[in-house]
């Protein structure tokens, strides 16, 4: 099964802590496997999509407390079943009496990983060429974290669809998704513990 989604990523899709996935790669349920990055050019720990559904079903309330081996028993089904991005998800059955219905409870979830890694594979690059590689939307000099700025500056998709008329509305959410879950690294630029009134110019 190959590893897609890095740690961060399948956490916001999945609606989950980090600290969560931790506890179940410690607890040997997932595997993340190292994988250099194609945007970053980093080693990051990769998911592979079907932990989407799997995490968002064991952060249920009454889940999280399940034994590790039954956890891994819903991993083990979640992964072998064959996910579509437009399949619904299996029922699982733990027991006699219960049976967990995986569509209700990560099927929407489940859904937009399939299309935010299809938007990013498609809609992002990285070239060390334009704005020395910071991701960006192909064909494009807007960043990712421009994406995300305007977003959180007040203005919708519908209006970035509006500025930007060449670009589908995928690409401003896998941008929006892509610089929420990779943060920048590094010092700010400028002084930014000045408040602006006293910086000299």
């Amino acid at each position: 099964m190959p590893a897609e989604l890095t740690i961060n990523e399948a956490a916001h899709l999945a609606g989950v802590s980090t600290k969560l996935i931790e506890k179940s790669v410690e607890s040997g349920i997932l595997h993340a496997e190292k994988v250099t990055d194609v945007l970053t050019r980093r080693l990051t720990r990769r998911l592979p999509l079907a932990a989407v559904p799997f995490l968002s079903a064991i952060n249920d309330e009454w889940l999280r407390d399940l034994p590790v081996a039954r956890k891994r028993r819903i991993w083990t089904i979640v992964s072998r079943s064959r996910l579509a991005a437009e399949a619904r998800l299996a029922e699982v059955r733990l027991n006699e009496t219960i049976t967990l219905d995986l569509e209700g409870m990560a099927g929407t979830r489940t859904r937009l990983a399939y299309d935010y890694r299809a938007a990013r594979d498609a809609h992002l690059v990285s070239d060390d060429e334009i704005l020395g590689g910071t991701p960006v939307i192909r064909g494009t000099r807007l960043t990712v974290y421009s994406v995300l700025g305007r977003l959180e500056g007040g203005d919708t998709v519908a209006d970035l669809v509006e500025d930007y008329p060449g670009i589908p509305e995928a690409a401003f959410l896998a941008a929006a998704t892509y610089a929420r879950t990779h943060p920048l690294r590094g010092r700010p630029s400028g002084r930014p513990w000045v408040p602006d009134a006293t910086v000299r110019h």
